[in-house]
Formats: C-alpha cells, sequence, structure tokens
C-alpha cells in the first residue's frame, strides 16, 4: 500500500506541528498533494481508468478549496505551504 500510517505520519510531522495533528489545513494539503502526485502517476500509464480519474479531480477540488481557506484566513501560511510544496510555478 502506497500511503500507510508511517507515510502519513512523516507528511504531518513535516508539513504540520506534529506527528499527529492531522486537522491543520497544511498537514492537509500536505497529504492530498501526495496522493495527487501519486494518482497523478497512476492515470498516466493506465489513460482509460475512470474511477480513479474521477476521485483524482476530487481530491484537486478539496485541495483547492482548502487552499482558498487558508488564502482568506492567513496569506501568510498559504504562501508557506505553496513555497514548501512547490505548487506554483
Amino acid at each position: 500500500m502506497y500511503l500507510d500510517a508511517a507515510k502519513k505520519q512523516e507528511i504531518f510531522g513535516q508539513y504540520g506541528k506534529s506527528n499527529t495533528d492531522t486537522g491543520s489545513a497544511e498537514s492537509q494539503i500536505a497529504l492530498f498533494s501526495y496522493r495527487i502526485s501519486r494518482l497523478t502517476e497512476h492515470m498516466k500509464q493506465n489513460r482509460k481508468d475512470y474511477s480513479t480519474e474521477r476521485a483524482l479531480t476530487g481530491l484537486v477540488g478539496k485541495r483547492r478549496a482548502l487552499l482558498n481557506y487558508l488564502k482568506a484566513r492567513d496569506i501568510e501560511r498559504y504562501r508557506a505551504i505553496v513555497k514548501a510544496l512547490g505548487l506554483r510555478k
């Protein structure tokens, strides 16, 4: 499995306040970004997997909503997470 408990704790520890910080916007955005990158690689190999394509679209929307929320609440945290994840070019 590509996303086990250890990998989640690593992501939460790196982008959240602690390893158990699963609720902060930054940690959720980081987790969604990891899942999106994995699903994108899957879609490159399996172009006709429409159920995965739908899940990928949903994840992108959830991440976008969290980014919009963070941008409206605290622009500095938004800029920091975008820079850390490399979401803008």
